[in-house]
């Protein structure tokens, strides 16, 4: 059998051989990255779910490419590029995984769903236990939005791709897509998939800069014992209702985004178990599956490996570690205040991306000193930086839109 039958029985191998080197290295590079996300879930460092179909989606796409002929290469997973209607209603057919990607990310669907499951996991109780200092974290924690949009700016991006990559800031990755959609859909593959690959930085970057900017004398601190005022149901709800009213009056271009979350609150408080159950469950861990398995099939050599790309990889790292910066300088604010009785630590907690950096605050804590429990402080300001990031990015497209 000769090399050319050979390479035709194996397309893969020969769409391998017949790329520019570039694109060779990118697909190696990508199928390796693949496996390193799928070790790192397996290993718990990253979240599973989200990571395990990503990796492994990844890894796939980048070896199942193959020749449609007249030189045109591609894959029988998506087309993300696909933009007229011809072009859509043949990929429906053609692609298996099209409809998904049509019917659920192209609109920002995946972002309501995972909202709305996230929504059902939220306690507004320990927001409304400690508004002002949870939601004041949570501002200092949009430190990498504010500090990223004008950067991004400066770096050549147009003001729209700009603003869009500066939500990677809030380490809220529902809300990163949903705005890339609305702000810069030509980047929206890259910007996404960038976003959710640099929130594993969530759990094992931040730990790093924890303790490089906190001693372990101060992580240790116990937070005093105070006497909070028990929070019913009834109060959550409303709570959770005119919240939702008010921001969608402020904000509508992100309204869809704030129902999905408040009607998950809504349903938590009001008892209905069995939809409870269905949005805490099949609907949460549904949607967050697919948007793992779409986000890593997305990562196709030819459609990631865009010099923009760069900028992103950037930008993305700068805005997630100035977050981190910003919440443990309001942290270090209400440790000076309250006479060095609060634990910047927490601070941490307010870059939202729930309830991951919550828990990696006790963590370090924890380690500092077994007797310091601040975990219902965390929760508080990771709450609150959901909110905060919604109204952040809402902000961001509102003026955009002016702008423009």
């Amino acid at each position: 059998m000769s090399d050319l039958a050979f390479l035709d029985l194996f397309q893969g191998i020969a769409t391998l051989v017949d790329s520019p080197a570039h694109i060779v290295i990118g697909r190696v590079g990508l199928m390796l990255l693949g496996f390193v996300l799928i070790y790192l879930g397996y290993k718990g460092i990253l979240e599973a779910l989200l990571m395990i179909p990503m990796g492994l989606g990844m890894s796939t796409v980048n070896a199942g490419v193959l020749n449609f002929g007249a030189g045109r290469k591609g894959t029988l997973f998506l087309d993300p590029l696909a933009t007229t209607n011809d072009q859509v209603v043949t990929q429906m057919q053609i692609d298996w995984l099209q409809p998904i990607y049509s019917l659920t990310f192209s609109n920002g669907l995946i972002a309501c769903l995972v909202f709305l499951g996230i929504g059902t996991l939220l306690d507004v109780g320990f927001v409304m236990a400690r508004p002002f200092r949870s939601m004041f974290l949570a501002i200092c924690a949009e430190a990498g939005t504010l500090i990223t949009f004008p950067l991004g700016y400066w770096m050549g991006l147009p003001i729209n791709q700009a603003a869009a990559t500066a939500t990677i800031g809030g380490a809220d990755g529902p809300m990163v897509l949903f705005a890339s959609l609305v702000l810069a859909p030509e980047i929206f593959v890259p910007i996404t998939v960038v976003g959710y690959l640099y929130l594993g930085l969530t759990y094992g970057g931040y730990p790093y800069i924890v303790k490089a900017l906190v001693p372990e004398r101060i992580r240790a601190i116990e937070m005093p014992p105070e006497v909070v005022r028990p929070i019913s149901s009834g109060e959550k709800l409303v709570f959770a209702v005119i919240t939702c009213v008010v921001l969608s009056l402020l904000f509508p271009v992100a309204a869809p985004l704030f129902l999905s979350l408040f009607i998950g609150v809504v349903v938590r408080e009001s008892g209905l178990k069995y939809f409870y159950d269905l949005f805490s469950n099949q609907v949460l861990y549904g949607a967050t599956f697919f948007l793992g398995l779409v986000l890593g099939v997305l990562c196709e050599a030819s459609t990631i490996l865009d010099p923009k790309v760069l900028i992103l990889l950037v930008l993305g790292i700068l805005a997630l570690t100035f977050s981190a910066i910003g919440g443990l300088a309001g942290g270090y604010v209400l440790y000076f205040l309250s006479g060095k009785k609060y634990n910047p630590v927490i601070g941490i907690a307010a870059v939202s991306c729930v309830p991951t950096t919550a828990k990696v605050a006790q963590k370090l804590v924890s380690a500092a000193n077994p007797n310091s429990i601040i975990l219902h402080h965390a929760l508080g300001a990771n709450i609150s930086g959901v909110i905060t990031t919604a109204i952040f990015a809402a902000v961001l497209v509102s003026m955009v839109r002016v702008a423009g």
